[in-house]
């Protein structure tokens, strides 16, 4: 009889020191081998008993399907705190309000950012960033056994360099489902360390493991191409790739799902995303949520307004599950506001009339996103032109090729610049494509900056005017340095900074994400740099800001060097207005730094402010 777990077991035996790493590193117990060579401490699969609930991703699964039937989306909100006991104590005024409807959710726990990194390659990094953006290894073990997912299913995220290692601990700890991200996002929103070749291998484990454990799996997500300025046509293209290699890995369709941005400034532009999709996934769900950089009000109530535009366009579209808020805008949010964010969107949804739009408009956007997509996997494939048509990508298309041919394809794709976006984050990705994102919601490419490889005429392009950066010889003399740091992979902000620093002249060293402030600071100090400026979005610029300073005093070059910061200072939604108003009294002193850029800021405004800070440390040297 075949073990239900053989690729399981075949994947720990292959990555067993990374599993002893992370167990070491996390203080927790992960699968190991016995003198035998065999795996041990493995829970078996799903359907299985986890603090007297029978957990299972079809758990998720069946509230999708319920969504479909009634036509209101399931809710999925996020929330994750640093402890299992604060979690939870956050997660039951979540389900207050679900309960006001008598719903069941479907709970996103985030995880601490330290997730991303591999803890066999990156364990100073690791230890270094503990205790932010989410719930710890051990306390998602602990979640579950105080009562998390006993009534409202819960997945947990495992993005990164090993997110199979991830998906294990969730495994044991009792979670219904996870996201990957495994072939495409996660490596070009640059979280992690690892190649990309690397990060699909072990995306595709993580799917083998989804599958044997029936885990409910978020395969990969159009919200992070499109954050990072890419096209919906190329998103679109990544996701379906993501489904090639789940078509391999043997993830049931019922339990994959795909996350897609809406903006909610035209709804027609959403619409079609989401047909685009239907028309052409194979995975069941479609994980509907709101875009998160358009700058909302830094306000618990009047960013309502902005998430229920959103809202009314997962209900008109047929969402399985939607998002009522972002974490992104004032920090990890607390269960109250969430939960409040859950009764606005339960109430727009009920409240809201679907009568089945139907518009030429809705066709020709379909039409566009997708001659895009196929545009481009036809060239990551290596397929004729114009071959590719809606519904052709069923399982028996992707098994024209094994699972290690289109790897093989995936990452040529990735490294080639025939998938691209114009702020991917991975180090060795080509990058060419400018983007634009027009008046009317939707990003188009500028003329001349198509994805190389690519079919240009089949790649929407704007019609504005746009003035296109391009990297030059600097005209200033003076040197910038810039990062985040700690395990913070949000390169978005600070690649929009890069590039207005580099429109002003500057020579600017930029070190991506992920980066030791201390490793920061001695580049600045080898590269002679005027200026430093680094970002942190997950609330550890208190902790890790001051580190840059520290080091650049032990080097004696403080006082020679201008220090900015940018990101989000609070890590939680309800430090949010105690850093701002600190910031007012006392400064930026305390971060050390000179200046602070938060989210929303004008790029123009920070270059302004540091050239005239490294002016005046000129004049006084």
């Amino acid at each position: 009889m075949k073990d239900p777990q053989e690729k399981t077991k075949q994947i720990i035996k292959e990555d067993i020191e990374t599993i002893r790493a992370y167990a070491d590193c996390f203080g927790v117990e992960m699968p190991d081998l016995d003198e035998n060579g065999e795996v041990v401490g493995l829970p078996g699969p799903y359907p299985r008993e986890v603090a007297g609930v029978v957990r299972s991703g079809y758990r998720i699964y069946e509230l999708g399907q319920k969504a479909l039937e009634t036509g209101v989306p399931c809710l999925n909100p996020i929330l994750g705190r640093n402890s299992a006991e604060e979690t939870w104590k956050e997660s039951c005024d979540i389900y207050k309000y679900a309960d006001m409807y008598n719903d069941t959710i479907f709970q996103f726990v985030h995880s601490e950012a330290t997730r991303h990194i591999d803890p066999l390659k990156g364990r100073e990094l690791i230890e270094q960033s503990r205790g932010k953006g989410g719930i710890t290894p051990k306390g998602e073990r602990e979640f579950i056994q105080m009562g998390g997912g006993a009534k409202h299913p819960v997945r947990i995220n495992a993005t990164g360099d090993t997110a199979h290692i991830n998906i294990l601990n969730a495994l044991i700890a009792g979670f219904d489902g996870t996201d990957i991200g495994p072939v495409i996002h996660v490596h070009f929103g640059g979280r992690g360390i690892h190649d990309f070749r690397t990060k699909v291998v072990n995306g595709y484990k993580a799917i083998q493991i989804c599958g044997e454990n029936k885990i409910f799996a978020q395969l990969d997500t159009h919200k992070h191409i499109n954050n990072i300025g890419g096209t919906d046509g190329m998103a679109i293209a990544m996701c379906l790739l993501a489904e090639g290699l789940a078509a391999h890995g043997g993830l049931p369709w019922e339990l994959s799902g795909i996350q897609m941005n809406v903006g909610g400034n035209n709804l027609y532009r959403d619409l079609a995303i989401m047909r685009a999709f239907r028309h052409n996934m194979l995975s069941k769900s479609l994980i509907v949520v709101p875009e998160t950089f358009q700058n909302p009000p830094a306000n618990l109530i009047a960013e309502q307004a902005h998430f229920a535009r959103m809202a009314i366009s997962a209900k008109l579209g047929g969402a399985n599950f939607y998002r009522p808020k972002a974490a992104e805008s004032v920090g990890i949010p607390t269960g109250d506001s969430m939960g409040q964010a859950v009764w606005a969107s339960e109430d727009v949804f009920r409240r809201t009339y679907n009568p089945g739009i139907e518009s030429p408009v809705i066709d020709e956007y379909e039409s566009m996103m997708m001659d895009e997509a196929f545009a481009v996997l036809e060239a990551v494939l290596h397929l004729p032109s114009r071959s590719l048509k809606p519904g052709c990508l069923t399982e028996e298309f992707w098994h024209q090729w094994s699972d290690t041919e289109l790897i093989d394809l995936i990452v040529e794709g990735g490294k080639s610049g025939m998938m691209d976006t114009p702020r991917a984050g991975g180090w060795d990705l080509k990058r060419y494509v400018k983007t634009n994102r027009d008046p009317d919601g939707i990003t188009r490419y500028v003329e001349g900056y198509t994805p190389l490889g690519v079919d240009a005429s089949r790649c929407p392009i704007t019609k504005e005017h746009v003035t296109v950066h391009i990297e030059k010889p600097p005209t200033r003399k003076e040197k910038i340095v810039l990062a985040t740091v700690g395990a913070d992979a949000h390169v978005n902000g600070i690649n929009v900074i890069r590039e207005a620093f580099q429109d002003a002249g500057y020579d600017v060293v930029f070190l991506r994400g992920m980066n030791l402030p201390e490793t920061v600071a001695e580049v600045a100090a080898e590269a002679n740099a005027d200026a430093v400026g680094v970002s942190n979005l997950l609330g550890l610029g208190v902790t890790l800001f001051p580190r840059v300073e520290k080091r650049l005093k032990e080097l004696g070059l403080r006082d020679k060097m201008v220090v900015w910061a940018g990101g989000r200072i609070a890590e939680k939604e309800e430090e949010h207005k105690y850093y701002e108003d600190k910031i007012q009294s006392e400064g930026v002193g305390f971060l050390g730094v000179d200046a602070f850029f938060g989210p929303g800021s004008d790029p123009q405004a920070c270059v302004d402010c540091i050239t005239k800070a490294i002016e005046e440390k000129k004049k006084n040297r």
